[in-house]
């Protein structure tokens, strides 16, 4: 197996982002097939655009749409794509510059999500590994990351990068309201 690593979206990644999206794959752990046909629209719509708004360190971009329909302000943040010769899927990064904290509707300052064909091979655990080092870069003193209580897959990649177990928590009523599990990871 090739090393896995991030890799800033770029074109000549982008036909094997949008294979995975149309094989149903879903950038996000919410917003499933919406987000998916967002995203299928704007890489059709303008590639070099959509590719741009996945690098927003700045927040400068739209408003985000929350599972709900609702929108807020965007954070800066920015996505990196999990490679390993091939598309292997996708990790976030959110914050709010000077601050650990984050909004209620914020679920975490990391997100990722790893396509089907490629999960139970270590992807998703170096790819936080690896992200590690840009949260510390952009300021962050630690990173919060939730999780739905069975995701044990993702218990186990939080706990193999230093993440604790911090407890339960409700989640936004953007997201349902359902409870959830939140683990920090000190950097």
């Amino acid at each position: 197996m090739t090393d896995t690593a991030l890799r800033r979206p770029a074109r000549e990644m982008l036909d094997a982002y949008r294979d995975a999206l149309a094989a149903g794959w879903a950038p996000f752990n919410v917003g499933g097939d919406a987000a998916i046909r967002a995203h299928l629209a704007a890489i059709a719509g303008d590639p070099d655009a959509f590719l741009d708004s996945l690098h927003d360190p700045q927040a400068r971009g739209a408003p985000v749409t929350l599972p709900d329909g609702s929108t807020v302000p965007r954070l800066p943040g920015f996505t990196c794509w999990i490679w390993d010769g091939s598309f292997c899927g996708a990790i976030h990064l959110r914050w709010q510059a000077g601050t650990e904290a984050l909004l209620t509707h914020v679920l975490g300052h990391v997100g990722y999500t790893v396509v089907p064909w490629k999960r139970g091979q270590g992807h998703g655990t170096r790819a936080l590994g690896l992200l590690l080092p840009k949260a510390r870069a952009v300021g962050l003193r630690h990173v919060d990351l939730t999780t739905d209580a069975g995701n044990l897959a993702s218990h186990r990649v939080i706990a193999a990068n230093g993440g604790v177990a911090i407890g339960r928590f409700r989640k936004d009523a953007a997201f349902g309201g359902e409870e959830g599990l939140l683990f920090r990871i000190a950097l």
